[in-house]
């Protein structure tokens, strides 16, 4: 039987359903990691900040605080990976958790081993895809050594999936890149999620980069094909 070998990291566990957690924990344990369990919202959060894990694997429906709000409030203090555990199966349900920052998400009822795989993709994702040290492109500045993005010298806030995405894009200036694409190249190959991510992740990413999202000036969309990015101009998308 093969032995995958992974680099050890801390990971937070929140579930209330002290069995669900127990079994991640010791699947998670088994690739070497430390695991941290967190019953509720609001300990999720003191631990989140406490500890200051590598990753998080957050289930939507916790008391006192829920997934969202703890993701909401993590998303402004950090760009840890978050995956979401839910039991909705609905796009607008999967959407939701994407469009607050999550990195993946996994349904109930889950395999472990296939959460642990999870896991191990996205911590696999290196930033900035090998780009150079720093980009410009106009006002917009992405350092891909600390993995963050500036426009007119403002940070904007970026998390991972965010700026991995951004960056693929800007490195090629006018070339359209299709969702599956942007998944490879941003995501990971064996990124093995919603293609509708790509979608979330780039509405959360105009909001912080676009002067309207509505009408974007870098990152446009090519109706049928995909994304590409442009050198922000007068002119209207």
């Amino acid at each position: 039987m093969a032995v995958i070998r992974t680099m050890a990291h801390r990971i937070l566990v929140v579930d209330d359903d002290a069995n669900t957690a127990k079994l991640v924990k010791l699947y998670l344990q088994k690739d070497g990691h430390t695991v941290i369990i967190a019953e509720d919202g609001a300990k999720a959060i003191s631990l989140a900040r406490e500890k200051k894990p590598d990753l998080i694997v957050l289930d939507l429906m916790l008391p006192h605080v829920d997934g969202i709000e703890v993701c909401r409030t993590l998303r402004q203090e950090s760009d840890v990976p978050v995956i979401m555990l839910t039991a909705r199966t609905t796009d607008a349900d999967k959407l939701t958790g994407l469009d607050i920052g999550a990195d993946d998400y996994v349904t109930k009822p889950f395999s472990p081993g296939e959460l642990a795989a999870r896991v191990r993709a996205v911590l696999r994702r290196l930033p900035g895809e090998r780009g150079p040290d720093e980009l410009l492109r106009g006002a917009l500045r992405l350092d891909f050594r600390k993995r963050e993005g500036f426009l007119n010298e403002q940070p904007l806030g970026l998390t991972r999936a965010e700026f991995r995405l951004l960056g693929v894009l800007a490195l090629q200036i006018g070339r359209v890149f299709s969702r599956d694409q942007l998944i490879e190249k941003a995501l990971g190959e064996d990124f093995d999620g919603y293609e509708r991510t790509i979608d979330a992740h780039i509405r959360n990413l105009r909001r912080k980069l676009e002067p309207d999202p509505a009408r974007p000036r870098y990152v446009k969309t090519v109706y049928g094909a995909g994304y590409v990015f442009s050198e922000a101009s007068d002119e209207e998308s």
